[in-house]
């Protein structure tokens, strides 16, 4: 069925073919952003955690929660630990499989790096890695990292811990093979920024 809706009247309507009231060359390639990497993340913050108050630094840690969560779902984790130290560091540690570190085919990076600076990057897009997941409603740790001023991931897994350290979003250390443990899971630490949240308090009552 068609239908025609009412035009309101348009008489005193300016004539937008007119270029003398609208020119074209106001409006060029060079107004088009192109924002590279985390950037878009740190411009409009709110877009991503939906604002940076309170509520925006509880998404920051239910983001790297879920990951955990998430490990227990699929029967590799059995215990998560969050920590909030007095100077404002968040740790979420799991036991679960541990992120990844072998080299990504598609980035030419370490798939830890890719995880933590690449929007949309994971395993729980249909890759077989999670059967079921909690996590598929939120942004991912990448947008954690870009919205922190630290963040240090450890990851122990194939007998190695190793760890790479970041700072609003660009690793500012190679992903290092610290040490031999029997252990096995993910560490993520992070400080979110002030530059993004102002003022932080973790006062969640």
């Amino acid at each position: 069925m068609q239908q025609t809706l009412p035009i309101a009247d348009d008489s005193n309507r300016k004539d937008i073919n007119a270029s003398k009231d609208f020119p074209a060359s106001d409006y060029t390639a060079g107004d088009i952003q192109v924002l590279e990497g985390l950037e878009a993340v740190r411009v409009r913050p709110g877009m991503y955690i939906g604002t940076t108050g309170l509520s925006g630094l509880q998404h920051l840690m239910i983001e790297i929660l879920d990951n955990a969560v998430d490990e227990a779902m699929a029967g590799y984790c059995t215990k998560v630990d969050l920590h909030i130290s007095a100077d404002g560091l968040i740790s979420i540690s799991d036991n679960g499989r541990g992120i990844p570190t072998d080299v990504h085919p598609t980035t030419g990076k370490s798939a830890l790096e890719t995880v933590m600076t690449t929007l949309h990057a994971g395993g729980k897009f249909g890759g077989g890695a999670y059967k079921v997941t909690g996590g598929l409603h939120g942004v991912g740790a990448s947008v954690v990292n870009g919205l922190s001023e630290f963040l240090r991931a450890e990851v122990r897994r194939d007998g190695v811990m190793n760890s790479q350290e970041y700072s609003r979003g660009i690793p500012t250390t190679e992903l290092t093979r610290e040490s031999r443990t029997p252990e096995h899971g993910t560490t993520v630490m992070f400080r979110p920024d002030p530059e993004i949240f102002g003022e932080i308090d973790y006062d969640f009552r």
